[in-house]
């Protein structure tokens, strides 16, 4: 008999899990938690090792947890060119999941100034080019995110759409849901403080058209799961 399919929210441990932008890995230490396994999760930071844990101190815990149950944790993975990543370039996800995508914090900058929003939805228009190469066939993108003003001028649907992405459904983020996790400020200022997430939804968005000649680096064409990229993954890490 196979493992047990596990499932917590939107997730199940049958999926290929991609995690970008994560801030002290509490939500993907959720998720592993709930599977009893990370062998089907990626999960990734902007962040280098050394400042996530100065930044993020409340990672260690998680990171702890992600290690122990087989998770693939990557520093330094920029969601500008994630696609073109030495580990990630090959892999197919069936679900990528960005959590409250931010572009940063600036102390002459307030969350209403159209200088900042340029900057999320820029972030966010890179974000979803690069996440639509790397979907498996009937995968999904998703972006939890605030829905209020400011927030709503980021405009996601029509960020989306001209990625050729196309909204699937819009529901209702429920933080408890997923125990354990605490989302962060991030940006460089007071990164390791949670902030209020009012009116917030998880935007779930699917390829277009679906199709088979997306534009990908050559790769070794044998079948392979996840896990088991995963695994050569973390054996060319211990290798270095």
């Amino acid at each position: 008999m196979g493992e047990k399919n596990r499932q917590i929210g939107h997730y199940s441990s049958s999926q290929k899990i991609l995690l970008v932008g994560e801030g002290d890995f509490s939500f993907s230490a959720c998720l592993a938690q709930a599977f009893c396994s990370a062998a089907n999760m990626v999960a990734t930071t902007l962040e280098s090792e050394d400042t996530l844990r100065t930044e993020h101190w409340s990672s260690e815990a998680h990171l702890e947890e992600l290690e122990r149950r087989g998770c693939l944790v990557l520093y330094e993975v920029d969601v500008y060119e994630m696609h073109q990543h030495p580990t990630l370039m090959c892999m197919k996800f069936d679900i990528i999941i960005f959590n409250f995508p931010h572009a940063g914090h600036y102390s002459w900058l307030c969350e209403r100034d159209d200088e900042l929003i340029q900057m999320h939805r820029d972030l966010l228009k890179a974000f979803f080019k690069s996440a639509r190469g790397m979907l498996s066939q009937g995968g999904e993108v998703h972006v939890s995110h605030r829905d209020d003003y400011p927030y709503d001028q980021w405009k996601l649907k029509e960020l989306a759409e001209k990625a050729g992405l196309v909204l699937k459904e819009k529901v209702w983020f429920e933080k408890s849901n997923y125990p354990g996790y605490h989302n962060k400020r991030g940006g460089g200022i007071q990164s390791n403080k949670k902030f209020p997430l009012n009116e917030c939804y998880t935007f779930k968005f699917s390829l277009k058209h679906e199709t088979s000649h997306e534009l990908k680096p050559a790769c070794n064409q044998t079948t392979s799961t996840l896990s088991d990229d995963i695994s050569d993954a973390l054996n060319s890490m211990n290798l270095k």
